[in-house]
């Protein structure tokens, strides 16, 4: 069988396979990675943070959708660990000094090395690119490469002088096993924190009950204490008041200080003077007798 031409067509031009799957470039997907916000998916620029997953993420991203989780937004998935901006860290990344822009090949004339990044290890001088594997301190957020931490020893942060210990070191990027190891790390602090939490509520509950059993025991101590006072001197509140000769010469218990809850009158005070009490209206200096109340009050007066 022929075609026009005189050609002879083969079996893959005539039979039609299943299509072939679309595999991702893995050199593309993990420099994006280490390009772009793992969030909204722009352009990393600092100020640039990281979870405890190691996952990195432009700080503005994080903080809109902290302020809006309601909002539809793509990538909410890699966030749903985050919980407030303080289960991110502030990183503190070296600039890379060969680093000359985004358009720093505008007219196409010249060698764009794809692997020269923003960032690089402040210690041996690797590129933050994905190719190599880097970390960061959870306590000050620097940023070094494996390597510089395996190569030099040291019990302290290269570039600020914080304590540098293993359990404080995340990934950035890592692999599948990494980060299932991260999370694992991460929902064991949780716990562990939140155990904390009510222990230490408990022991304040506790805390607080010997105390208040030690306020409502001693009942002679709540009572107020009661002080004589004798019918014979007149007081204040009485001076307009008749007087009756039974009751001048019984004994009245009238309490120093009255029960919680009930109204204190100043003129009942006896630590205080005459003086202070004919300040208030309550004092009989400031009422009225009979022969000085009017015979009417009308409640809204006109004068013409």
């Amino acid at each position: 069988m022929g075609c026009d031409g005189g050609t002879i067509p083969k079996r893959h031009e005539l039979v039609k396979g299943p299509k072939k799957v679309e595999k991702v470039d893995k050199n593309a997907e993990l420099s994006a990675k280490w390009t772009y916000c793992a969030l909204s998916q722009e352009r990393l620029k600092r100020p640039i943070v990281a979870c405890e997953l190691g996952r990195l993420y432009n700080k503005d991203a994080i903080i809109e959708y902290l302020l809006d989780k309601s909002a539809e937004r793509p990538n909410t998935e890699v966030v749903a660990h985050i919980r407030g901006i303080k289960d991110v860290k502030e990183l503190n990344l070296t600039d890379n000094p060969a680093w000359e822009g985004e358009r720093r090949n505008i007219k196409g004339d010249r060698y764009e090395d794809m692997h020269c990044t923003m960032f690089i290890c402040p210690v041996v001088g690797l590129e933050m690119n994905g190719k190599h594997k880097f970390c960061y301190l959870r306590t000050c957020g620097c940023v070094f490469s494996d390597r510089a931490i395996r190569e030099v020893k040291t019990e302290i942060c290269h570039k600020c002088g914080d304590p540098l210990k293993e359990d404080n070191l995340v990934v950035l990027n890592g692999s599948k096993e990494e980060v299932e190891k991260l999370q694992k790390d991460l929902e064991e602090r949780r716990s562990k924190a939140k155990s904390a939490k009510k222990s230490k509520k408990s022991k304040d509950a506790k805390a607080l009950k010997p105390d208040e059993a030690k306020g409502t025991g001693n009942s002679s101590e709540s009572k107020p204490a009661l002080n004589v006072v004798s019918t014979n001197e007149k007081p204040a509140d009485a001076a307009s008041g008749p007087s009756t000769s039974g009751e001048s010469s019984k004994a009245i218990q009238t309490p120093a200080w009255p029960a919680t809850g009930s109204k204190r009158s100043v003129q009942d005070m006896v630590d205080k003077s005459e003086t202070y009490k004919s300040l208030f209206t309550s004092h009989s200096s400031a009422k009225r007798t009979k022969d000085q109340l009017s015979n009417w009050v009308t409640h809204t007066p006109y004068h013409f």
